[in-house]
This record gives structure tokens, sequence and C-alpha cells, in this order.
């Protein structure tokens, strides 16, 4: 059965996003910096230039494209405006979502159930593994359910100050750091899941 790999970048302060994002500013307000490290440099969505990545950076880029399929929330779809309606990823995409339309882009697999999501991702994926790509809220429910069993945590050098959190105080989880690797764009933190899953903190 193919492992589940959840797998994020966060600021320093801990936001997936900065204050207002959704379409037309999918990484919210000064966002962008997040990604730097994924662009090799200062990038934005009305500038979308890269410069070669960092040696550090491109090693876990391509450790990224090794997952067999992918799962993200119809949030971060819709932020993304769905990568233009063609799948950008040498994997299929799930899209989790209560709301499917015809108009949607055929690129993607939509899916209504977190369960059934992960069997269809599985499904294809074989013996690679499955990663939950976001958004945040996706991930939490992930972790809640206890079926992640690495996580990986991208800390950009960046403060935000607001915006979206990964973490939103509803659970706590046992981790065990597997690897700790760095570039001057970002931190780069992998994390075994501890064995009796998620609790619930309130």
């Amino acid at each position: 059965m193919a492992r589940v790999h959840a797998d994020i970048t966060i600021s320093l302060d801990g936001f997936v996003a900065g204050p207002n994002d959704g379409p037309g500013c999918g990484l919210g307000e000064g966002g962008e910096r997040l990604h730097y490290w994924v662009f090799g440099g200062p990038w934005s969505y009305e500038n979308p230039t890269s410069s070669e990545s960092n040696s550090i950076d491109a090693e876990v880029l391509a450790g990224a494209s090794e997952a067999g399929a992918v799962i993200v929330g119809r949030g971060m779809f819709d932020a993304g405006e769905a990568w233009g309606g063609k799948n950008p990823f040498d994997m299929p995409i799930f899209v989790l979502t209560n709301r499917i339309t015809d108009d949607l882009p055929a690129d993607f697999t939509y899916v209504t159930g977190l369960d059934e999501a992960l069997a269809q991702a599985r499904a294809v994926a074989g013996d690679r593994t499955v990663a939950i790509g976001g958004g945040a809220d996706v991930i939490q429910q992930y972790l809640r359910a206890g079926v992640v069993d690495t996580l990986g945590i991208h800390i950009a050098p960046v403060v935000l100050g607001a915006g979206r959190p990964l973490f939103d105080g509803t659970f706590s989880a046992d981790l065990r750091q597997l690897s700790c690797v760095q570039s001057p764009l970002a931190t780069h933190l992998t994390y075994q899941v501890g064995g009796s899953g998620v609790s619930r903190t309130s």
C-alpha cells in the first residue's frame, strides 16, 4: 500500500499563505516569498520568472516529483486558478471537493470524500507515495485521520505576520525528525508521524 506524505511550505511564524489568499492572489499578500526556494529566487504571479534552483532545493523538489499521485483541496485548487486548467505535475491530481460541476477542467479527478480520495490516489500510485499537497485544511484533515506516514515542512525565511496558519490548535501529534537540510531560501524538515496517530486537543 502506498505511503502517505503530507508536504507544505510555511513562513517562520507558521503561515502557508499571506492575508487574503484566493483567486488572483493565490498565496495571499506577500505569500510569493514562501516559494522563492521553488523558483530559485524572487518571483510573483505578475512576473513568473525563475532562476536555477540551489542544488539542495533542486534535490528536494526532485524527491517530491517521485510521488505517484497528489491530493489537494478545493481551496488550494481555486486559489491557484486550477493551474490554468492543465495538470502541472507528472502525476495524477485528485481534488478534494464537495462541489463537482460540469465546468471543471477535465485534467483533474474530483472526489467528494476524504477516504475515497485517498483510496483512488493509492490505486493509481501503486508502490509510489501519495502526496498530500495542501492546503492547510486538507493536511489537517488527513493528520486527524491518522493516515499520514511522513510530514514535510519547508520553512521559508520570512515572517508574514498574518495569513492562513498550517496548524489551528485543535490537535496534536507525536513526530520524529527524519531529516533536516537547508539552503539560503528554505529549511527542509521531514518528520515521521507517530504511530499512535493524531489526538484532538479541543
